[in-house]
């Protein structure tokens, strides 16, 4: 599971990340598109986000050509990219949220991520760059069986402090 903000860093849309980010984001895409699986979802909310944030003609980044490569791969690879089916409950409310409770403290984009990694049966990790407001919500995701691996740790780290100043410092997975 890939979390838009990884198209955007490997893109260079993030100005405040550090050159060890953008490197990190664009070594996963490469690898992913040369040996890997991605999985989204078969009504294609995540590829029409991710359209939404990038620019395939012509693309200009690393995050423009993985898109274009995972639009390819949707239409013709099942075995490159793997799609469930999510269960909308509300609007931007799927059955296939691991909580209920927790899901409504997620930013409505955030959810589809969440709910795809848990409907699948492999429950893929969600790739994370530097979006600092998971680092709130990955612990009660892992006790639900959602892991999420930050790409960039010192970075959302360091968004996290300069957003939420009067919170302690998080802690990070593993």
């Amino acid at each position: 599971m890939i979390d838009t903000n990884v198209l955007l860093v490997a893109n260079g849309q993030h100005a405040d990340v550090s050159t060890e980010c953008v490197t990190e984001c664009v070594t996963r895409l490469l690898f992913l598109q040369q040996d890997g699986v991605a999985v989204i979802d078969d009504a294609f909310r995540i590829l029409g986000e991710y359209q939404n944030k990038t620019r395939l003609n012509p693309p200009k980044g690393v995050g423009d050509v993985f898109l274009k490569w995972l639009l390819r791969q949707a239409g013709e690879n099942s075995a490159r990219v793997e799609q469930v089916t999510l269960t909308d409950t509300a609007n931007d409310c799927f059955l296939e949220f691991p909580d209920p409770a927790l899901e409504l403290q997620f930013d409505v984009p955030d959810r589809k991520f969440v709910a795809v990694a848990n409907a699948h049966p492999d429950k893929p990790v969600i790739w994370q760059a530097a979006d600092c407001k998971w680092l709130d919500w990955w612990p009660a995701l892992k006790a639900k069986g959602v892991e999420v691996e930050f790409l960039c740790p010192d970075d959302a780290c360091a968004f996290y402090v300069k957003k939420f100043p009067k919170k302690p410092a998080p802690q990070l997975p593993g």
